[in-house]
């Protein structure tokens, strides 16, 4: 990572991966080394509920395109980040399904963003990081991390692991298109 400049990292892999314990440890280490460290998650960007399972609760497909609104991601974090403006790390909370009234936070010229999230290198996001980051799990990890974390039976996770499979079909996050600015790195976890 350079010394100084504004950069945005993405933290990317399936459902279970470790992204956010990861994206949280490498804040740490950048803290540790003088970087100013801003965290957010694709989690905080959810679609209303209404909105994400209009398809079906099922639905990977309703996953894959409805659950995140990367329109106000884009808006809310990841553009005034670039122009050093104050951010919004976060609009909506999926528990209560309540938009959140968060405060701006502000930005230094030399703050590291981390946003740690499914589907990170779509191609709406992709152009947006500076580095990136590819967790890879197996997928039978991924399933019982994921039964674990959300107290679900395995059966149920078949939407996420749908979606995903439509994910690496869509965008290669591990070979990505010609188009991206950075490189993924593939870091086997599990």
């Amino acid at each position: 990572m350079p010394t100084g400049g504004r950069a945005r990292v993405g933290v990317d892999g399936r459902g279970g991966a470790g992204k956010t314990v990861f994206a949280d440890e490498l804040a740490a280490v950048l803290a540790a080394a003088g970087r100013a460290v801003l965290r957010a998650s694709v989690d905080g960007f959810h679609r209303p509920r209404a909105d994400r399972y209009w398809r079906g609760r099922d639905s990977a497909v309703g996953y894959w395109l409805d659950a995140y609104d990367y329109d106000g991601m884009a808006g809310a974090l990841l553009d005034p980040f670039g122009r050093g403006e104050p951010v919004r790390t976060a609009v909506h909370d999926v528990r209560t399904d309540a938009a959140l009234d968060l405060p701006p936070v502000p930005v230094g010229r030399d703050d590291v963003l981390i946003v740690d999230g499914v589907f990170v290198h779509r191609d709406e996001l992709a152009p947006y990081w500076d580095f990136s980051l590819y967790l890879h799990v197996d997928l039978v990890v991924s399933l019982v991390r994921m039964s674990v974390r959300d107290g679900l039976p395995i059966e149920t996770t078949r939407r996420y692991t749908d979606a995903h499979r439509l994910y690496l079909d869509a965008c290669d996050p591990l070979g990505g298109p010609a188009s991206w600015s950075t490189t993924p790195i593939s870091v086997p976890l599990g």
